[in-house]
């Protein structure tokens, strides 16, 4: 099977998906997080760093629910066009999610 070239905008959404998934992930680390959802470092590395643009929905799944977050809010936060929040000290992920 081939696969088509990423959009441009396919390209951007997950960019915002994987910082994103930083800020959430706070200070918590990399490796914990991919332990703890069932993926591989590595995996999560890719995703955080944007070059997996378009993961798979069972991946994204369990890392969001690890990361205590709703897939729902984070495909709402990832399409908008201009993100540009960052992290907010003191709060947890869903409310850093939401500023």
């Amino acid at each position: 099977m081939v696969r088509l070239p990423l959009t441009p905008a396919e390209v951007a959404r997950g960019q915002r998906l994987g910082a994103l998934l930083r800020r959430a992930r706070g200070e918590r680390s990399m490796l914990e997080i991919a332990l703890e959802a069932r993926v591989s470092p590595e995996t999560l590395r890719k995703i955080e760093s944007g070059r997996v643009a378009t993961p798979a929905f069972p991946t994204i799944a369990a890392i969001t629910d690890t990361l205590g977050l709703s897939l729902d809010a984070v495909w709402a936060e990832i399409s908008k066009p201009d993100h540009g929040v960052g992290p907010v000290a003191g709060h947890s992920a869903r409310e850093r999610l939401s500023a």
